[in-house]
């Protein structure tokens, strides 16, 4: 290892002699190479020449290194996310500093970091509406629900209809608004929480009366408890005949899954409604209002407008159109903003009724016109000082993208490895692997190591002893790998950063779970074997058609060797050669279906999809198993 250099040594020697000792220059690739420092600093943005050259190691080095770690080809120009700098330079003995000059895309994430809380101080917030999203299982009336709020809505402010379903919407209940937005369940609800984009205040979870808490509700629950929200319970369809002996039962299935009702002592609402009649409609819009006054929900309205886009489409005659719910700040008409990938002055804004309004204060759901490209949905939007700072933030998101589209990959979980296998985007498992003490740490490695093989390789890209760290997350995500830890816990900005990039981490306690688990998931992954079982044959003797019900026709037929399985394929044979393959519909013999004919009996066999059938053709009935491989 090279010993650091004196920073005198990087200055004049002798005045006399008239040298100069500076640094060394690469005579291949063209680019200096400063002397092996203890400490440097480095603007962002990085590439491997810049590390190189800042931290006086050969670029050649840290490429090596790099797909070391990562497993993946680099270039002396691959670009380096800071954290990925940081801990290549540390792996030389090199603790790096990251100067920043100040970007549009800064200032676009400082007032995002100011929306939530930076600036916002409490002489400058005012009370806003509350904003619910509305959770249930299939077919326990979530949508009814939402249809007769709506409809409610129309009535009460006689605007005589609602022109367009934009994705939200307000109530007005007794002078007190309430903003819904209308999720199409529970999975665009955890997305959005997985973008950082957590609209919600408050969750309704809607259960059917007649049906009680299934599947989707208790994940519906689990990700509204996760999120922080809080909770009400609509008791839906409650006029139905014969429901009132389920609420017991109903209200006890509830207390399970961690809600305790307030009838039962507990602090969760439980409203009883009927989305066809309107019973106790206006009991949960009046409950929503009681929470909000409670909790008091607030934002400066006197700030630039942020928030989420909702749902964007590209409308003939229109341009972009991006529906967004305003979380702090007041949007107005000609304001520039920044979302996604998309840039633009707003043109045009319209409230949930399709009307025309010049602004829009917090939690107010709009249409916007003006972008210049689809926003996702999930997507935050501020409003910047000028259009060009707009314009600087949208193009650095799509250069970004083009990367990712060009070379970056999706992050692999044990899920996912086999699709990505079969796309050919991975030939390995690579393995993160972090442990309590070094002793477990080498038990865990002679245990994955029993698990090699040729067909589903298990990489160890990264181990080591204590926490997962935020950078042992990036490593993840660069090298599509998992994490393992084994009695240790990630740290918070890590559980953030995993769940941004959705990168598994999965967490043990006993060390043969480990083993097990990966092995698993490599068995699961495994190309089965498929075999095919011989049943028997049979010679056709007689050819029926039969119009009745579109049956077509069917082979009369003798079996000759084994059997035939009704639920069996076949393959017709002709002179030898082998005409068609297909299943076996029916199987009768005389006026019976039956499950088997055996040899030297008589049957009926039709053959889906296949009418030419002639005398003397065989018919030869198989059975194909597929056998899972083991390790």
């Amino acid at each position: 290892m090279v010993s650091p250099v004196p920073a005198a040594a990087l200055i004049d020697g002798d005045e006399d002699s008239g040298r100069r000792r500076g640094p060394k220059r690469h005579k291949s690739r063209g680019h200096t190479i400063a002397p092996r420092k203890t400490s440097a600093e480095i603007e962002y943005p990085i590439t491997l020449r810049s590390l190189s050259e800042a931290i006086g190691i050969k670029a050649n080095q840290l490429m090596r290194r790099m797909m070391d770690l990562t497993g993946q080809l680099v270039t002396i120009n691959t670009s380096l996310e800071e954290d990925a700098a940081i801990e290549l330079a540390m792996e030389f003995g090199v603790e790096l500093s990251i100067a920043h000059e100040e970007t549009a895309e800064d200032e676009f994430d400082r007032l995002l970091e100011d929306a939530r809380g930076g600036e916002n101080a409490s002489e400058h917030l005012q009370l806003r509406p509350p904003i619910v999203t509305i959770l249930g299982h299939v077919d326990h009336g979530k949508t009814s629900l939402l249809d007769y709020i709506r409809k409610a809505n129309v009535v009460a402010s006689e605007t005589g209809g609602i022109t367009q379903h934009i994705g939200a919407y307000q109530v007005d209940h007794d002078g007190h608004p309430v903003t819904f937005v209308d999720t199409p369940g529970h999975e665009a609800f955890t997305a959005m929480r997985a973008r950082g984009a957590n609209v919600t205040d408050i969750a309704v979870v809607v259960v059917a009366a007649d049906d009680g808490v299934m599947p989707q509700t208790k994940e519906a629950i689990a990700h509204a408890r996760a999120a922080g929200v809080q909770i009400v319970v609509a008791l839906n369809k409650i006029d139905l005949p014969g429901v009132e002996a389920n609420l017991n039962r109903i209200l006890g299935e509830i207390s399970a899954e961690g809600l305790i009702p307030e009838e039962y002592g507990g602090d969760v609402p439980v409203v009883r409604t009927s989305a066809v009649s309107g019973l106790g409609v206006d009991d949960l819009l009046a409950t929503l209002s009681t929470i909000a006054e409670v909790y008091e929900y607030k934002s400066n309205p006197d700030r630039p407008a942020t928030g989420t886009c909702l749902e964007s489409e590209v409308s003939e005659g229109r341009g972009v159109i991006a529906t967004v719910l305003v979380q702090d700040g007041t949007l107005r008409v000609g304001d520039a903003l920044a979302c996604g990938e998309g840039f633009g002055r707003v043109r045009a804004l319209f409230d949930d009724k399709g009307q025309s309004i010049q602004e829009a204060g917090p939690s107010t759901p709009v249409e916007i016109s003006g972008l210049d490209a689809v926003p996702t949905a999930g997507e935050k939007f501020a409003v910047l000082e000028d259009i060009g700072q707009a314009r600087e933030v949208a193009e650095t998101r799509r250069t970004r993208s083009r990367g990712v589209n060009l070379g970056e990959t999706k992050a692999i979980t044990l899920e996912n490895l086999y699709s990505k296998m079969a796309e050919q985007k991975v030939k390995s498992l690579n393995v993160i692997l972090k442990a309590d003490v070094q002793g477990s740490l080498e038990a865990l490695l002679k245990e994955i190591e029993k698990l090699e093989n040729d067909e589903v390789p298990v990489r160890i890209l990264h181990k080591g002893v204590g926490g997962i760290t935020e950078s042992d997350v990036m490593l993840a995500d660069a090298s599509q790998a998992i994490v393992i830890g084994f009695r240790v816990a990630p740290e918070d900005r890590a559980v953030t950063l995993a769940e941004e990039k959705s990168i598994d981490i999965r967490r043990y306690d006993i060390i043969y779970q480990v083993s097990d688990e990966i092995k698993q998931a490599i068995e699961g992954r495994l190309e089965p074997e498929i075999k095919e079982v011989h049943l028997g044959r049979a010679v056709v003797r007689q050819v029926f058609k039969i119009s009745r019900g579109g049956a077509g026709t069917v082979a009369g037929c003798f079996v000759t060797q084994g059997v035939i399985e009704r639920n069996g394929q076949a393959r017709v044979i002709r002179e030898g050669r082998e005409i068609y393959k297909g299943a076996i519909e029916a199987l009768r013999r005389f006026k019976d279906d039956v499950r088997e004919v055996r040899e030297n009996f008589e049957c009926g066999i039709k053959i889906a999809k296949f009418d030419d059938i002639k005398v003397d053709d065989v018919i030869e009935a198989y059975r194909v198993e597929v056998i899972r491989r083991t390790l």
